[in-house]
C-alpha cells in the first residue's frame, strides 16, 4: 500500500498535475538567480515546508484525494509534497527522474534520518554525494531491495503519524500539532534529499 501511494505521488510528481509545477518545473524555476545550487535547494525546502504546514494546501490536492490506495487524504497530499521535492532535489543534482535507480533513491530519502541506514545497507557510503556512477552501479535486485526496506519504514513512520493525528480531535491544539508535525517532518526530509543528491554535508 505505502509503494502504491510513492509511485502514484512520484508519477504526478514528475508530470504535473492541473494547478501544479511538476517537480522538473519547479527545480528550474529556482535557477538563473545568481544564488548556488545548495542556496537555491535550501530555498525551495522552506517553501516545501510551509506547503506541509499549510493545511489549505492540503484541501486543494483535489487529485490526490481520489488516491486509488486506502491513505487518508491528508497524508496523501504531505506525501506527494514530499516526493516532489525531494525529486525537484534530484533534478537540481543532475539525476534522470525516470530512472527506476533515481526514483528508488528519492524513496530512500522518504525515511529522513533513517535514510543513511538504508544507503549504508546497498552500499553508498553515508556522508558521500550519490554520483551518476553510484545510480549506475545499483542493480534491479538492489533496487527491489531498496523499495522492500523503505516500504517497512514508512510503513512504521506513517503509524506514528496516525498516533499524531489523534491530537487533531482538538479543536485548534489539533491543526497545530498536525501542521509543526508535517513541517519539521518535510525539513529533516529535504535536508537528506539535500545531502544526497546535492551536496554531502
Amino acid at each position: 500500500m505505502i509503494l502504491k501511494a510513492l509511485d502514484y505521488s512520484y508519477e504526478k510528481a514528475i508530470n504535473g498535475m492541473p494547478g501544479f509545477d511538476s517537480a522538473q518545473e519547479m527545480a528550474e524555476s529556482y535557477k538563473g538567480n545568481g544564488k548556488t545550487k545548495v542556496e537555491n535547494c535550501n530555498s525551495l525546502i522552506r517553501w516545501q515546508n510551509t506547503k506541509a504546514t499549510t493545511s489549505g494546501f492540503v484541501t486543494g490536492l483535489g487529485g490526490l484525494l481520489t488516491m486509488p490506495v486506502a491513505i487518508p487524504a491528508n497524508l496523501a497530499s504531505v506525501i506527494y509534497v514530499q516526493i516532489r521535492m525531494i525529486a525537484a532535489i534530484a533534478h537540481m543534482g543532475g539525476h534522470d527522474l525516470r530512472d527506476d535507480r533515481v526514483k528508488s533513491l528519492v524513496y530512500v530519502c522518504m525515511a529522513g534520518n533513517t535514510a543513511k541506514d538504508i544507503l549504508k545497507d546497498i552500499g553508498i557510503v553515508v556522508g558521500q554525494k550519490v554520483s551518476q556512477k553510484m545510480i549506475a552501479n545499483i542493480s534491479g535486485k538492489t533496487i527491489t531491495r531498496i523499495n522492500q526496506a523503505i516500504g517497512f519504514r514508512l510503513l512504521t513512520k506513517f503509524g506514528q503519524r496516525g498516533a499524531i493525528n489523534l491530537g487533531k480531535a482538538v479543536p485548534l491544539i489539533g491543526g497545530l500539532i498536525g501542521g509543526t508535525f508535517d513541517g519539521v517532518t518535510t525539513n529533516l526530509i529535504g535536508n537528506t534529499a539535500r545531502r544526497t543528491f546535492i551536496n554531502a554535508k
